[in-house]
């Protein structure tokens, strides 16, 4: 009986986070891609108007729709979550022009980011590239605001499950062996809340299967957590964050001034030594 309540208990990993204000760092994006660091938080990293301006070009977007895969939250943009390489691929190809409308003739701080990722990489050999198929391309991120009306705006989950399970057509099942990041742009915030909170756990195949989340990463719940360290990441209009997927992770429940949460949102890993895969 002691035995098999220890194995429900979640194993602790320590958390490595570097935050500062500032110019994003391609050495720490790399040394989080490589698995050294859980997660970086630069505040204050783009732009405010260019920050404000995504967020009207979001909210008028004609391509602005609410999720129904049981994940609370309205998006532009396409999800590999829980679809067939041919359906994210054909919204992805659908959505293009409504992903592009988000920055209109605005630079662009994602694409910005690859660019610079991609020559860093290229210089160690390494080829940086979105993730496609003849069926189509991704597209460099999304745009969402997560809108839980509980404890959390978005409750806790892992992104490493959902690659995993993926298949074959997408070739993402070898990134989800290794560090998949979450890069994630704040546009617009809540007066209050609306944090990224992490937990000290990075759960294992056995870990999904006891929780039911084998496929899909999502949501682990509050009982299992209970007894798991976290950090809140507190963010504004114009940080980024960028964590290890693996780790849980939610965002907490938002409050203030009826200013949304918007976050530009992609992934990127390690699918081979020498290739490194980007999407949505």
């Amino acid at each position: 009986m002691m035995t098999s309540q220890m194995t429900q208990v979640p194993a602790i990993s320590p958390l490595v986070i570097r935050e500062r204000t500032g110019t994003i760092s391609i050495t720490e994006v790399i040394s989080l891609l490589k698995g050294e660091i859980t997660a970086l938080h630069i505040k204050r990293a783009f732009d405010l108007e260019l920050a404000k301006e995504i967020t009207e070009n979001f909210a008028h977007n004609p391509g602005l729709k609410e999720r129904k895969d049981g994940v609370p939250g309205q998006y532009v943009g396409a999800s590999h979550y829980r679809k067939t390489a041919a359906a994210y691929f054909a919204e992805a190809e659908s959505e293009r022009p409504f992903v592009e409308a988000l920055f209109g003739k605005l630079v662009d701080p994602v694409r910005g980011l690859f660019d610079a990722l991609r020559r860093e990489l290229h210089h160690q050999g390494i080829e940086l590239r979105l993730v496609g198929s003849k069926r189509g391309q991704a597209n460099i991120c999304r745009a969402i605001c997560w809108s839980g009306t509980g404890t959390y705006a978005l409750e806790p989950h892992d992104d490493v499950a959902q690659v995993l399970c993926a298949g074959k057509e997408y070739d993402l099942g070898a990134v989800g062996k290794n560090t998949v990041v979450a890069l994630n742009f704040y546009p617009s915030m809540p007066e209050e809340g609306g944090n990224l909170r992490l937990w000290s756990h990075k759960p294992t195949g056995t870990d999904r299967r006891s929780q039911g989340v084998e496929t899909t990463g999502y949501p682990y719940s509050t009982a299992y957590l209970e007894s798991v360290p976290s950090h809140d990441i507190v963010l504004q209009a114009g940080d980024i964050a960028l964590i290890d997927g693996g780790f849980v992770h939610g965002v907490t429940r938002q409050s203030g001034d009826g200013r949304q949460r918007l976050l530009l949102n992609c992934f990127f890993g390690f699918a081979r030594p020498d290739l490194v895969l980007w999407w949505t």
